[in-house]
């Protein structure tokens, strides 16, 4: 089983993963967005390695290439927690599809809650010694919060006024009651 965690940056995937990895056994956290910093910091002389864009998501070898080490880590795991924050409804479709050529079952939740309390958890971050560019990350969450509202963004799942282990208590209710 893959189980996508989609959702604003901020939102707390990274956090709801971890504790849901810990809810199943066997499960993994495949991170995209490793693969990302790689292809951004590539030397100037390799080809298409992720210049001109602020957003690895962009680049098809970016797309194409977790595609495949999701497929290679599902081999040695048989449940995978991707948390991402996808706002381009085409990429995310091409991620499921690619998912879904190995593995049928796959599961997507989009944590929600309004951009007000995304931005406020991203600046508490900021307080906790992350030396970041938040005005990065504050304008792709407020892309995000907006097109998560469509219902293309799979099972929602609200996260103001709950704490990250209510909320992977409430995926982990969800998947097993489709089992």
């Amino acid at each position: 089983m893959i189980i996508f965690l989609n959702g604003a940056f901020g939102i707390g995937k990274t956090t709801v993963a971890r504790l849901l990895r810990d809810r199943l056994p066997g499960s993994a956290i495949f991170d995209p967005e490793l693969f990302g910093m790689v292809l951004q910091r590539l030397p100037r002389w390799i080809p298409g390695s992720g210049r001109g864009t602020d957003d690895f998501q962009d680049l098809a070898r970016w797309r194409r290439g977790n595609i495949g080490a999701m497929r290679l880590a599902h081999a040695f795991r048989s449940t995978l927690i991707v948390p991402m924050a996808f706002s381009n409804l085409d990429y995310l479709r091409e991620f499921l599809d690619g998912a879904e050529r190995f593995d049928p079952a796959i599961r997507h939740f989009c944590l929600t809650a309004p951009l007000a309390v995304v931005r406020e958890r991203i600046e508490q971050r900021a307080g906790r010694g992350r030396a970041v560019d938040r005005s990065w990350q504050l304008r792709r969450a407020a892309e995000c919060c907006s097109a998560h509202q469509a219902p293309e963004f799979a099972e929602h799942v609200a996260t103001e006024h709950r704490t990250p282990e209510d909320i992977a208590l409430e995926i982990d209710r969800r998947i097993r009651s489709c089992r």
